[in-house]
């Protein structure tokens, strides 16, 4: 079927209709009210960014900055949808006033962002620190405070300069373990008076099952039956990179604690990558393989972070090459966080292993001898959305709160990452259903603060549509919708809403939050009347 002018508008405008009303009330509580009251006063609520992956930044070889693993992966022919790549992104570095202003227009308290080693330490720490990327970093973080917003940095965010990939090894190396504990030196020195909270890492876990299992980020190494690559080890591989990460981060945390507090008094933590599970059949095994898939994913990073050793459902995993701490690892292992950073987008049913055949690897100790599904008998176990394994389970981010309350003592929690990105991007201006999302598991967190857990920020992803690794520029995220060709930002309905959430006003009124984002339905109908003229 082929449509042309008003036509192919109706047809977009039909399609909205029809998809926003096939949302599920369980999925969605559109009613359900969410205050900002709701929530612990000093409370953290903002939206994130990193310098690759929303590569803000662009600029990617300004300035002394040198080229990053992620720079030279993505001019790799075929790596990433439409063989896009970050060298321009969202050009943060060039435009971070304005899009500070963005941040200072809708109320938000705190905003994460990531520092690209590549341009602080352009050779790692042979060679100099880059007195441009310092000065980028330094205007960065002055600019959000003079608007009353609270810098929240991650020190590494997937990218690393590519000659410790080339020289080192990567991750498999050592070596990076003191390379990191060098760049992020460097970073607390530089920003340490101004910066109160730091991240040394954003989700290894993800980072290390597509890079090592799957091959699918650099340095692209995997084995079979989890991928095709030209080397790697996928059963152990995994486990060295992130013994690796975890020593490196503890490292960082020592000299930080050692000699940057007692003058800075910040606060350092991690994040992990965090689903929550549910047993696909109501039996024994399948509950006994949720308690493994997350300590094969959460526990993973964290127990040797608290407790100072792998948790025991890996250390007792038959075939599971673990590595071992020493004794002066453990000592510094041990209480190396002072918080617990997560980023939750969805929850997956969870099959055992052990006792039945399962394909693509769950028969492999790496995979703890198990699988994952988003679906039960052909149902979906949420709403789906833009990415294939996320779906709208707002219950998972309150089970989620409430496991590492239980398994940490109730140590302090910030959910770092949480965000939405819609099936059809025909209705990406008119995001209501990115709305419904944020309020329901802004209710499921707001219920599990009320329960007792101790969170104390939310931050959603993104501030803005950016690169969102292989899918490119394809898949959106963001409260503001970037054009391609002028790099505009125009703020999508979500944005209004959470500034009327941010002031604490009313915000199931369709025409407040329509006025807060400055739309109208004639500016959408046009819109969509323009991009359909360009067809």
């Amino acid at each position: 079927m082929k449509f042309t002018g008003r036509g192919m508008l109706c047809f977009f405008w039909y399609s909205f209709v029809l998809v926003s009303s096939t949302f599920s009330a369980q999925s969605f509580k559109e009613n359900e009210e969410i205050r900002r009251s709701q929530f612990p006063d000093g409370f953290l609520f903002g939206a994130g960014t990193s310098s690759y992956q929303a590569y803000v930044e662009g600029a990617y070889l300004e300035d002394g900055k040198s080229l990053s693993n992620w720079d030279v992966f993505c001019h790799t022919p075929g790596t990433i949808e439409s063989n896009e790549n970050g060298d321009v992104a969202d050009d943060h570095y060039h435009r971070y006033l304005e899009d500070i202003e963005l941040m200072h227009s809708l109320g938000m308290n705190s905003y994460r962002f990531s520092i690209s080693w590549a341009r602080i330490l352009p050779d790692g720490m042979l060679g100099k620190t880059n007195p441009s990327g310092i000065t980028f970093y330094n205007k960065l973080i002055d600019h959000l405070l003079l608007k009353g917003i609270e810098p929240f940095v991650t020190v590494h965010h997937n990218d690393m300069p590519q000659v410790l990939e080339q020289r080192d090894g990567g991750w498999l190396s050592p070596l990076l373990r003191e390379e990191f504990a060098h760049f992020a030196s460097i970073c607390f020195k530089s920003f340490g008076d101004r910066v109160k909270y730091w991240i040394t890492f954003n989700e290894p876990n993800l980072m290390i099952e597509f890079a090592y299992i799957r091959g699918w980020y650099p340095p692209a190494r995997c084995s079979t039956p989890f991928g095709n690559c030209s080397s790697g080890n996928s059963d152990t591989e995994p486990l060295i990179a992130m013994h690796n990460i975890l020593i490196a981060h503890a490292t960082a945390v020592d000299t930080y604690r050692r000699v940057f507090w007692p003058k800075q008094h910040g606060f350092i933590g991690i994040v992990a990558n965090a689903h929550m599970y549910e047993p696909l059949r109501d039996d024994e095994r399948d509950r006994h393989a949720v308690d493994r898939a997350l300590a094969f994913n959460v526990a993973w990073m964290f127990d040797p972070l608290v407790h100072g050793d792998y948790p025991s459902e890996m250390r007792e995993c038959p075939g599971l090459e673990l590595p071992r701490f020493s004794h002066n690892e453990k000592q510094l292992l041990r209480g190396s966080i002072d918080f617990i950073g997560f980023n939750h987008y969805s929850t997956l049913y969870v099959k055992d292993c052990i006792h039945s055949a399962c394909p693509l690897g769950g028969d492999h100790a790496i995979r703890g001898f198990l699988n994952t599904t988003g679906y039960r008998d052909g149902v979906p176990i949420g709403e789906p959305t833009g990415m294939p394994r996320f779906f709208v389970v707002p219950r998972g981010m309150e089970k989620m709160l409430d496991y590492l309350k239980q398994r940490y003592n109730n140590k302090p929690m910030f959910i770092t990452e949480n965000g939405y990105s819609l099936p059809t991007p025909q209705t990406e201006l008119q995001d209501w259903n990115r709305i419904k999302f944020h309020k329901a598991y802004m209710a499921s967190v707001a219920r599990a603060i009320r329960n007792g857990a101790d969170v104390r920020g939310y931050f959603i992803w993104s501030l803005m549509d950016n690169f969102e690794w292989l899918s490119g520029y394809t898949t959106r995220f963001g409260l503001y919708y970037v054009d391609r060709k002028t790099l505009h930002r125009t703020p999508k309905l979500s944005a209004g809403w959470f500034a009327s959430f941010l002031r604490n006003s009313s915000h199931n009124d369709r025409e407040e939050i329509r006025a807060a984002s400055g739309h109208n339905n004639n500016i959408i109908f046009s819109q969509l009347e323009a991009k359909v003229a360009e067809m």
